[in-house]
């Protein structure tokens, strides 16, 4: 068993208190890592770290910073087993997906924002009457970011990578080894320490992070409810806050798509990593016309859908990420059969140990169920009908997420035509999810607030300033 520590000021150092935490493996339910556990006392280190490593930082050439992070995108290629194994050993994501998708992901942020270092910049407008006004961007300062477990390394990579400003990160009390050890690769490349500081913790070690004085803004990826609290009270300190929350994404198949392309599509955007990720399209909508065909498909693929051991490249799918998660997404299983909703496939817990279950597809899911409404997170898709493209648009629309929207169709008119009707801040058409540095994705209603990706993305993490300067001599009228 492995002790993993905070992370601050370039130093793995434990709780002030002495206090831990156990880290399980979801595979084995065996305990993998005593973590120490963050209190206020560690916060305050953590924060003046991050301070003081503002003043260094933010003294940097922007192109020196990007060449410090070329240098850790390549670092992460050069030990992706290393991260690989790490990853799926605390998330129970499968190892042959953190190793050719989830680390070389990351590699691509680095490298894309490393590019993107020295080329924020501001329209300057014309001088006017002896006045000359420049607008200039800067670094917020010191940032508390705070991150999930359903994609570790990613979600960390995302905030660090686009993040100009120091940061002290809170990840997810179920996923602490990978963040920990990309802080200290940043460390090694040559980024000065407190630059980037690890606190581990639950909820409450969270809440210090959002309260304390000198953290100037939050960047908070998780649910909906708790994005919903965070947002509240930066609301009431007049503290910007960044809020990516949940999903609950829709897949409309259209009869004219192409049938078997869509029902893999459904599947990978659907089930894969268990349904745990938020943009997993579990409102499937298929066209009456094709209903039977599509529902016959689905069934005989879910249910060839390897579920096992993270380790063995034959699995497509490990655990879900805990006990707690897995009792969640049983009970709402429950209460879709009880809402009245049909299980054509899976709807069952895998083995005794190791929090498995199978994928499972509901057919009869209506706008009135839960199952339709609420975030499961877990390896659920429900499928309904429509009969015309205008019902589908409502039905897709008819909630109050708006992260992602997923749609089949060959007819190139309708491609448009649904992409611009969608109220979703990314559209997929033709295929799964996929995600690059360059395209920005927008967030709206209950998934929250701001904009992922791209050079749109460094606006998260900077804020604005309009400078005049009055260069002719003159006093304004007024004034004498």
């Amino acid at each position: 068993m492995q002790t993993i520590n905070h992370y601050i000021d370039g130093e793995s150092v434990p709780s002030k208190s002495g206090k831990t935490f156990l880290s399980e493996n979801p595979a084995t339910e065996e305990t993998i890592a005593e973590v120490a556990f963050g209190e206020s006392a560690d916060i305050d280190v953590a924060v003046e770290s991050a301070g003081k490593a503002f003043e260094v930082w933010k003294n940097f050439a922007p192109l020196e910073r990007g060449k410090l992070l070329y240098k850790v995108a390549d670092k992460l290629m050069e030990r992706r087993e290393e991260f690989a194994l790490a990853e799926t050993e605390d998330s129970g994501k499968t190892f042959q997906s953190n190793l050719h998708i989830d680390v070389p992901f990351c590699a691509d942020f680095f490298r894309y924002y490393a590019g993107a270092a020295d080329k924020l910049r501001t329209a300057v407008p014309n001088n006017e009457a002896g006045t000359h006004r420049y607008a200039v961007r800067e670094p917020y300062g010191v940032i508390g970011a705070i991150a999930p477990w359903n994609f570790p390394l990613v979600m960390a990579t995302l905030k660090l990578s686009a993040a100009l400003a120091c940061v002290v990160m809170k990840m997810a009390e179920q996923t602490p080894a990978t963040v920990t050890m990309l802080a200290k690769l940043l460390t090694e490349v040559g980024v000065p320490k407190g630059v980037v500081n690890v606190v581990h913790g639950n909820g409450s070690t969270g809440q210090l992070l959002v309260h304390h004085p000198k953290v100037k803004k939050i960047a908070f990826t998780g649910s909906s409810a708790i994005g919903k609290l965070l947002g509240e009270q930066c609301g009431k300190m007049t503290k910007p806050a960044l809020l990516e929350m949940g999903g609950k994404s829709a897949n409309i198949i259209f009869a004219d798509a192409d049938i078997d392309l869509a029902v893999n599509g459904i599947l990978q955007s659907g089930l894969g990593n268990n349904g745990q990720f938020c943009l997993a399209a579990s409102r499937v909508l298929i066209d009456e016309k094709i209903a039977d065909e599509v529902t016959a498909k689905v069934i005989e693929k879910a249910k060839k859908i390897r579920v096992g051991d993270p380790m063995d490249s034959s699995s497509n799918v490990g655990p879900i990420i805990s006990r707690k998660q897995m009792e969640r997404v049983l009970d709402y299983i429950e209460i879709g059969k009880t809402e009245g909703a049909e299980i054509i496939a899976g709807g069952n817990r895998i083995g005794e140990k190791g929090y498995f279950v199978e994928p499972t597809v509901f057919a009869k899911m209506i706008p009135q169920m839960r199952i339709w409404r609420e975030e499961i997170f877990g390896p659920v898709v429900g499928l309904t009908t429509f009969s015309s493209e205008e019902e589908a648009i409502n039905l897709a629309n008819d909630s109050d997420y708006g992260l992602g929207a997923y749609f089949w169709t060959n007819d190139l008119n309708r491609m448009h035509r649904v992409s611009n009707a969608m109220d979703s801040g990314l559209v997929f058409v033709n295929m799964p999810s996929y995600m690059t540095p360059m395209m920005p994705a927008g967030i709206r209603n209950l998934s929250g607030t701001g904009q992922n990706f791209g050079l749109e993305a460094l606006e998260n993490y900077t804020k604005l300033k309009g400078i005049y300067v009055n260069y002719s001599g003159k006093i304004f009228p007024w004034l004498t």
